[in-house]
């Protein structure tokens, strides 16, 4: 590349010197011919000089005679001025003073280069002036003072000396000339004879001249030619390369007509001549639907910008084919207008693939796990549907985005553990925990699929993923209730054992009370007696949890109730704790036991109570609600049907996920040692599900936690079926 434009420097610079060297000839040339010129001219001047002289003194005694009359003529205008005030005559008088001043400068013109004449043009010159001087302050002397005032300034002798001056110069003048035009008449004829010898001469010599000229420019076409003939094998080479380039080049005119193209453009366009297209304009061959683009890309070029478009091109043929263009401007240096200079490549099986691309992303949209793309950097390149559904961001929301830090709080092991693998097995499968655009924190079974380029290398990961948080839950509740049965089956074995022992030590007990009438022997007795009746009371806790109790079974309306925790809250609660209770109307009834549904609630609002030892808000409600079958798959105690749900609600300290996992097991308190025997809500738990309701548990640690108790409740015939004594106990609600 360096070469050729060495090269071309070099040819740059040699016609530049030949170029050059023509100008100096013809330079030369052109001295010769102006210096014959100039011989031959002073030769004839001498020729016709007499005659000029002659015609020079007569122009000069003719332009004095009008200078007279101008002047003349500018007084007579200033003295009518003078007396009438009259705009015309001052008009008069200022085109007059003009005209004077005019055949002045003529008059100096035609005796330019006469020095004598020059210096008498210089006396006379200033006196002429001082008079038009004198003319003007007359006249605004009679603007501003009056007649009788100028008419005094004209009378005075410095007014008239000044014109007879002028007067005497002008006769002189005349005089001298007269003087002059006779010499130069008699000068003319002696030099007539030499300026004819003198012309004959400087003709020969120009005819020699041209003869020269004629020489030199015809050895100058024929270098023009010879360099017409490189340029135009160069311009050969050159569209031999722009023929052989695998891509359309074209130059577009500013009115959209094609200039020029290359042999691949033709082909594409599915013609075999440029003729075909040169002149024509190109929009001709683009689909409608993109002509209006191409024609604001080409106002831009032309205007000197840059630009790339992708449009769709219909052959002669009726081939159709998306093409990229990367246009830009092509300055014209004749007029400094832009020309559209175009490199098209065909991307017809480019656009298929992408085609191709989005139809298998459609795919991908249809299904409903979540499928996601990312490269080696984490970085998300495709997001489905799916996804979009799963976790709640739409893809132009995080494409871009490190998946790591979209979905997941910290960086755990397994995350680590798993890339490593699928990078070096090119696959991974185990479950997940990911975060929602909620900040909802949900369970995925995740597959990771290494995908690799055509060079095998490593390109992105694929992570189809499908929640199983639900289904995680449910295994949990199915755990928890397994492990509550089997406690529960412990437990009654164990108070059946306990109760065989405590059962002989309260029979003893109360014999020696009989025996031991004294009154230490007594208090010893009661003491120990009511620890037995208080183990025995405990162990009947544990067996209404591990069986259940089964209670008086009635109608039982909830209303009664809640109103009733209402008064014992107020009544017997810290004042920091602000109850707030719902009581419905229209709730439904419940079948159960009312002393036992009692104390699940007693059970409830005392947690709640403890839970909230620097005050806060308890909250409890009440609402029918019908359980379907997809409520009823995600919690393995429910059954579809009707359920009276109440809710107890606290803002206190609330429970981590650890704690909620064993809230419901047989002693086990959160409480201080003395404060609780852990028993509270298992029986709770033992008589909810004994009326064949099941409970949820919602908390977070320092906001609160909320119990939600589901009864069945009661059929339309069940509450039309009641006895008198029910009815009134039950009361209007």
């Amino acid at each position: 590349m360096d070469v050729i434009c060495r090269r071309k420097g070099d040819r740059t610079i040699k016609k530049w010197y030949r170029v050059q060297k023509l100008k100096a000839i013809f330079v030369l040339a052109l001295a010769i011919v102006f210096t014959n010129a100039v011989v031959s001219y002073s030769n004839t001047v001498k020729l016709i000089h007499n005659q000029e002289w002659v015609t020079s003194s007569y122009e000069v005694i003719t332009q004095v005679e009008k200078i007279q009359s101008t002047l003349k003529d500018t007084e007579t205008a200033q003295r009518n001025y003078l007396i009438t005030v009259d705009a015309d005559d001052l008009k008069t008088y200022l085109a007059a003073d003009q005209q004077t001043n005019r055949n002045i400068q003529i008059l100096r013109k035609l005796t330019a280069n006469n020095h004598q004449k020059q210096q008498w043009i210089s006396l006379l010159e200033p006196k002429i002036t001082s008079r038009l001087d004198i003319l003007q302050q007359e006249i605004y002397l009679r603007q501003n003072q009056g007649f009788e005032a100028v008419k005094k300034r004209i009378l005075s002798d410095k007014d008239n000396q000044s014109s007879k001056e002028i007067q005497q110069l002008i006769h002189d003048s005349l005089e001298v000339e007269q003087n002059l035009l006779h010499q130069g008449m008699q000068q003319s004829q002696a030099n007539s004879q030499k300026a004819v010898v003198t012309f004959f001469i400087a003709a020969i010599v120009d005819l020699v001249l041209v003869a020269l000229l004629y020489d030199l420019l015809w050895h100058y076409i024929r270098q023009l030619q010879q360099t017409e003939l490189a340029l135009r094998q160069s311009e050969n080479r050159l569209r031999a390369m722009i023929d052989a380039e695998p891509e359309c080049i074209k130059l577009i005119a500013k009115d959209g007509t094609l200039l020029e193209i290359n042999a691949e453009g033709l082909a594409m366009m599915e013609v075999e001549s440029a003729d075909v297209l040169i002149g024509k304009p190109i929009d001709a061959v683009i689909v409608p639907e993109y002509r209006a683009a191409f024609a604001n890309l080409h106002k831009s070029i032309c205007q000197g910008n840059k630009g790339t478009l992708e449009f769709e091109i219909v052959g002669f043929k009726g081939t159709r084919r998306y093409m990229e263009s990367h246009a830009v401007p092509l300055r014209n240096e004749s007029d400094g207008t832009f020309i559209h200079l175009a490199l098209m490549r065909d991307i017809t099986q480019q656009k298929h693939a992408e085609q191709k691309i989005r139809e298998q992303g459609l795919l991908l949209d249809v299904s409903t796990e979540g499928i996601i793309v990312r490269n080696i950097h984490n970085q998300i390149l495709f997001w489905n549907q799916g996804a979009e559904r799963l976790y709640g961001w739409k893809a132009e929301e995080v494409v871009g985005k490190n998946v790591l830090q979209l979905l997941y709080k910290d960086i755990s092991p397994q995350l680590e553990d798993a890339y490593l693998k699928v990078i070096n097995t090119g696959e991974w499968r185990g479950e997940l925990h990911q975060l929602t655009k909620e900040g909802k924190v949900i369970i995925v079974e995740s597959r990771w699929i290494l995908i690799r380029d055509d060079n095998g290398q490593t390109k992105s990961i694929l992570s189809v993923n499908t929640e199983i948080t639900q289904q995680k839950q449910l295994e949990a509740q199915l755990l928890r209730s397994q492990r509550l049965e089997s406690i529960g089956t412990l437990a009654g074995g164990i108070v059946h054992d306990l109760n065989n022992i405590l059962s002989p030590i309260l029979m003893s007990v109360q014999i020696l009370q009989k025996k031991l009438p004294d009154s230490q022997s007594q208090q010893i007795l009661q003491t120990l007696e009511n620890n037995v009746k208080r183990g025995a009371n405990l162990l009947k806790q544990v067996l209404s949890f591990a069986r259940g109790i089964e209670g008086k079974r009635t109608i039982v309306q909830i209303q009664p109730l809640m109103a009733e925790m209402e008064q014992i809250i107020a009544q017997t609660f810290p004042k920091s704790i602000i109850c707030q209770v719902d009581i419905p109307k229209n709730l439904w009834y419940v079948r159960g036991d009312t002393t036992q549904i009692h104390q699940v609630l007693i059970n409830l609002v005392v947690n709640a109570r403890d839970a909230m030892p620097n005050g806060g808000i308890l909250r409890i409600a009440a609402e029918n609600l019908v359980i379907g079958e997809h409520s009823a798959q995600i919690n393995i105690d429910a059954k579809v049907g009707s359920y009276i749900a109440i809710v107890v609600t606290d803002t206190g300290m609330g429970m981590s996920l650890e704690v909620q996992q064993r809230i419901f097991e047989p002693f086990f308190t959160t409480k201080e040692v003395g404060k609780g025997t852990g028993l509270g809500l298992s029986t709770a738990l033992g008589i909810i599900k004994n009326h064949g309701g099941f409970v949820n548990v919602y908390s977070q640690v320092g906001r609160g936690t909320q119990f939600t108790v589901y009864l069945p409740a009661s059929t339309f015939r069940d509450t039309h079926s009641l006895s008198p004594e029910l009815e009134s106990v039950i009361g209007d609600g």
